[in-house]
């Protein structure tokens, strides 16, 4: 009996309803893992921004400004102390000044490439510009990471999770060049990109795939879309899926349900392969485009190289201008 017959047999067994132990031996493995690492992520994102709120001390620096009006003097909350925010005006994100996100890590092309303070393109994803950009990254951390991780364990969710926030990093300092970065998008665009080559390349052993297909496709866009608004960074999106789409095909691959099932197979019927042919071919291939992404992107960073004099009609996936608004193309 060829593999791809014990493949077929193994697919109709899973869309079955029998009580088998064997037809729902790979899903058990799966969802066995208990997240932990997401949420110590959660907590360690939301610890920092305590700290920047407390290293900011709104209180202490808005009222020596006294070439600002009295009312865009006043912190927000007040009631909070030196954890109070900026000013509206300044930050509407209900967060710290850009002030003290470069001085605690934020991302800046300057002191990267000048400076050689390359720990910036780690630092800045624990960063965040203000509560609202925190809440809005937590959350979806949680929504996609704990299902990740309870699948698929804290190690291969946990790489892709800070290679693709570095992939972002890398991507956003070859355009961005005149602003600071900060959040952790790029990493949550990072596992969107891991589910969406997860699925591709596990094509097989799923049901309703098209749907599936179609709705991460659509959640993608409209995300992707959301960092055309001006000061979003859609660039560290960008990378970031990029980074974590390769990703997956390279640590998300599910072996082939006859060579799970190996030892349950009648005699005679052997699977030569854990994982199929084009899902070795997806491996390889994806593998080899990470390491040429990441050298030739650090390359280019640490040479200065501004992104936009090699492609200049990319400014428009980051902003594009409207009559209600303009973009910086610097």
């Amino acid at each position: 009996m060829p593999s791809e017959d014990v493949e077929s047999r193994g697919e109709k067994i899973r869309e079955s309803n029998n009580n088998s132990s064997v037809a729902y031996a790979v899903e058990d493995r799966e969802t066995q893992w208990t997240s932990w690492l997401i949420p110590v992520f959660v907590v360690a994102n939301v610890a920092v921004f305590v700290v920047e709120m407390y290293v900011n001390n709104c209180p202490k620096h808005v009222k020596n400004r006294d070439f600002i009006p009295g009312d865009d003097r006043k912190c927000v909350a007040r009631f909070l102390g030196r954890f109070s925010f900026q000013p509206l005006r300044e930050n509407p994100l209900f967060g710290p000044s850009s002030s003290t996100l470069e001085k605690l890590g934020a991302l800046n092309w300057s002191k990267v490439v000048h400076q050689h303070q390359e720990w910036r393109l780690v630092s800045c994803m624990w960063l965040h510009a203000g509560i609202i950009h925190l809440l809005a990254n937590m959350l979806s951390l949680i929504f996609i990471g704990i299902r990740l991780e309870q699948h698929f364990g804290f190690v291969r969710i946990g790489i892709i999770y800070l290679l693709s926030g570095f992939g972002g990093s890398i991507l956003s300092s070859l355009f961005i060049q005149n602003h600071i970065s900060v959040g952790a998008s790029g990493a949550l665009f990072g596992l969107l990109g891991a589910m969406l080559s997860e699925l591709i390349t596990n094509w097989t052993i799923y049901t309703n795939k098209i749907a599936a297909l179609l709705t991460l496709l659509v959640i993608v866009a409209i995300n992707l879309a959301v960092g055309i608004l001006p000061h979003v960074d859609n660039f560290a999106h960008i990378g970031g899926f990029l980074t974590g789409f390769l990703l997956g095909f390279v640590l998300l691959p599910h072996p082939q349900f006859g060579w799970m099932e190996r030892r349950n197979l009648p005699e005679g019927v052997h699977v030569k392969s854990k994982y199929k042919a084009y899902q070795y071919v997806l491996w390889v291939v994806s593998l080899i485009l990470l390491v040429a992404g990441f050298t030739v992107g650090l390359v280019m960073v640490f040479r200065g190289v501004n992104g936009y004099d090699r492609c200049h009609w990319c400014r428009y996936l980051s902003c594009v201008p409207t009559s209600r608004w303009k973009c910086d193309e610097t």
